[in-house]
């Protein structure tokens, strides 16, 4: 076959592809503008933690090793059926360690002090208050609750299209390359399971704050870790805040996180 025919094959491939695309994105779009699939919510009881915008604030101060925040990663990975393995290309991860230059490209002076060179620096998803990764979503399995500020996934509605992973200025997200079932050493039975092909990432425990619970992380760092209202003025996260130089990630690029590190 010549490679002027290859060339017209290809591109009625194409076409056909597109033809067949657009009326699927044409009704998912329609759909949701017409409520049709409403976001999924959890149930919450009477003592379900409520907040206008959900923020944490982070005391680098108190991590020296990776021995110190390893804790903090197993609370949040046992209880939500977080995968353990071993591929690095495959790794699936809601919080983890990193260093300062990755933390925090464009801060890092030229010498850093020894201290902050060699702390780990905890990472999560921002639960930005503009987030991004919810616009770049074509199914709204990724959404952001109106009255928390919480950005959510709906594992069943995610297309695997990796258009939030893009669209996100943390690396927050993960994709699952594969069944993760298998790698899960003991299943929570309270949380779902995901499957191949589907994105994920931290929830701020979105499960726990509907029965009175604080994220599992936070509750693991006795104190390392304060989690509350960033819209109250009396919450410990606007005192902390107010008392101690904080930082937040990338904050040039206008997504407002709600992660604040005191360093």
């Amino acid at each position: 076959m010549d490679s002027s025919r290859r060339r017209i094959l290809q591109f009625l491939g194409l076409t056909g592809l597109a033809v067949t695309a657009k009326p699927v994105l044409n009704a998912l779009a329609a759909e949701q503008e017409h409520g049709a699939a409403a976001e999924p919510t959890i149930k919450k009881d009477d003592a379900a933690l409520e907040a206008r915008q959900w923020a944490m604030v982070i005391d680098t101060r108190e991590f020296h090793s990776e021995a110190d925040v390893e804790p903090l990663v197993e609370a949040c990975h046992s209880i939500h059926n977080v995968p353990r393995l071993e591929n690095k290309n495959h790794e699936i991860k809601w919080i983890w360690p990193t260093h300062y230059h990755n933390a925090f490209p464009g801060k890092a002076a030229r010498f850093l002090s020894e201290d902050v060179e060699h702390k780990p620096f905890l990472v999560l998803c921002n639960h930005c208050e503009n987030p991004p990764c919810v616009r770049a979503c074509p199914t709204k399995a990724t959404f952001k609750r109106e009255w928390d500020g919480i950005v959510m996934m709906d594992f069943h509605r995610c297309i695997g299209c990796r258009f939030c992973m893009v669209a996100c200025p943390y690396g927050a997200r993960s994709f699952n390359f594969r069944d993760p079932r298998p790698f899960i050493a003991e299943t929570n039975k309270k949380f779902p399971t995901r499957m191949k092909g589907v994105v994920e990432k931290c929830n701020f425990c979105a499960e726990r704050l509907a029965v009175g619970q604080l994220p599992a992380c936070v509750e693991a760092s006795e104190g390392k870790l304060t989690f509350g209202d960033l819209y109250d003025p009396e919450s410990e996260v606007r005192e902390l805040i107010r008392t101690h130089y904080t930082i937040r990630r990338k904050q040039t690029v206008g997504t407002e996180p709600a992660v604040y590190y005191i360093v």
